[in-house]
């Protein structure tokens, strides 16, 4: 109930008026039946954006850390969250991946629509980055259509770091729904899985036209991060002086 309290009166409209987003291709949402709503992540507003504009509520994989905060400020955030139709799953450890798979199934056992973000992390530079074969073991278990999905905007928007939005305009692009059952069967065949889910990027790209990266967003983060740790520990450092005679 909270969720279309949400979606109607309380965020939608907001949204609505701050992004004015303009949609292509909403009609290639499938209007009932189970299909997965995959996209690009550039943006913490991303999470928002697109249930305000489907006509049918979608549920997001969300990380665990938006639901475990300390004190009131967090239990309000753990509410807010689970009311916008997201899912905690935990990205730590060996079982993290599994855990996701496990959560987006029970969603599309329902014959609901899924929203899952193949990058597995939001884009920190804008660029579009190898997606995560999660995606597609989902796609195959449950033998649903997957729905590409390209916001474009919405890093300009609201960048990585950035509370309050800027205005700017903001596009959500839906492409054709991908239909894998030529596959059935086969998830376990990592070649297949892997051939997927860069159908899919390749399906985002197309519609997003972001520079596209072949690698994980999050290894080339860590690395930046620490070629940026190496950087900052080399200035400023002074020789010590030679002992006097």
């Amino acid at each position: 109930m909270f969720y279309y309290l949400l979606k109607y009166v309380l965020l939608g409209p907001l949204l609505r008026l701050v992004f004015r987003p303009r949609i292509e291709g909403l009609e290639r949402v499938p209007e009932s039946g189970a299909a997965i709503v995959a996209g690009n992540h550039l943006s913490f507003s991303d999470h928002f954006l697109m249930p305000a504009i489907l006509k049918r509520r979608i549920t997001f994989l969300a990380k665990a850390e938006y639901f475990t905060g300390p004190g009131l400020k967090g239990r309000l955030t753990a509410f807010f969250f689970r009311s916008a139709g997201q899912i905690p799953v935990d990205r730590s450890g060996k079982e993290a991946g599994q855990a996701a798979i496990r959560e987006g199934l029970g969603v599309l056992g329902k014959g609901e629509l899924l929203g899952i973000y193949p990058e597995g992390t939001r884009s920190h530079d804008g660029r579009l980055y190898k997606g995560k074969v999660g995606v597609a073991v989902m796609a195959l278990r449950a033998g649903v259509p997957v729905v590409p999905c390209a916001m474009i905007g919405t890093f300009e928007a609201q960048p990585p770091g950035k509370v309050i939005p800027n205005i700017h305009p903001v596009v959500i692009r839906f492409g054709e729904p991908l239909d894998f059952s030529r596959y059935a069967g086969m998830e376990h065949e990592k070649a297949v899985l892997r051939a997927i889910t860069d159908e899919i990027m390749y399906a985002i790209l197309t519609l997003s036209e972001q520079e596209y990266v072949d690698e994980y967003a999050g290894v080339v983060k860590a690395r930046e991060a620490q070629e940026a740790e190496r950087s900052k520990g080399g200035k400023g450092r002074r020789f010590p002086r030679a002992p006097r005679s």
